[in-house]
């Protein structure tokens, strides 16, 4: 978990989260995952966070979202001429952000390889899992799915 100052960052409905890490402080990412909700409507027009997440691109493999952390990714640049998801009452505003994204409104999440979205918040599961995957193999998804007792029916591992 990181954060632009690092500490405590409060989330939706009074629930704070620590982060282990500030901008500065931050190591060396495989893959950063820019999650979704509310408080990303001011970094889509907030020029120092479009800067740093596009800094991101240059240094790490794999960028991800999660629901309207898309938009995000779509502000900054990042997703043009690209398939994407996001939260279904976003997917409007994911095609207006950057007229060259194909929006995609019938996957949960959509991988196109070094960029990873996904729809909103249940949608990250599946996307999760699917990152496990893709860096873990299929018996570490089994593992992760028992111990979170995760069984989609039909299911999407086997």
């Amino acid at each position: 978990m990181i954060a632009k100052n690092g500490g405590l960052v409060r989330c939706a409905n009074g629930l704070s989260v620590a982060t282990h890490y500030s901008y500065e402080e931050m190591p060396a990412l495989d893959v950063l995952i820019y999650p979704g909700g509310d408080g990303t409507r001011p970094h889509l027009v907030d020029g120092e966070q479009l800067n740093w997440v596009r800094r991101q691109r240059e240094h790490v493999p794999l960028l991800a979202s999660v629901c309207t952390g898309a938009l995000v990714l779509a502000a900054a640049g990042l997703l043009a001429n690209r398939p994407a998801t996001t939260y279904w009452t976003s997917l409007e505003h994911l095609g207006q952000l950057d007229p060259t994204i194909e929006v995609r409104d019938d996957l949960r999440y959509v991988d196109d390889g070094d960029v990873i979205t996904s729809a909103g918040i249940s949608a990250g599961i599946d996307m999760a899992l699917h990152l496990v995957h893709r860096l873990a193999g299929i018996d570490r998804v089994r593992e992760i799915r028992r111990g979170i007792q995760y069984e989609p029916d039909p299911p999407i591992w086997t």
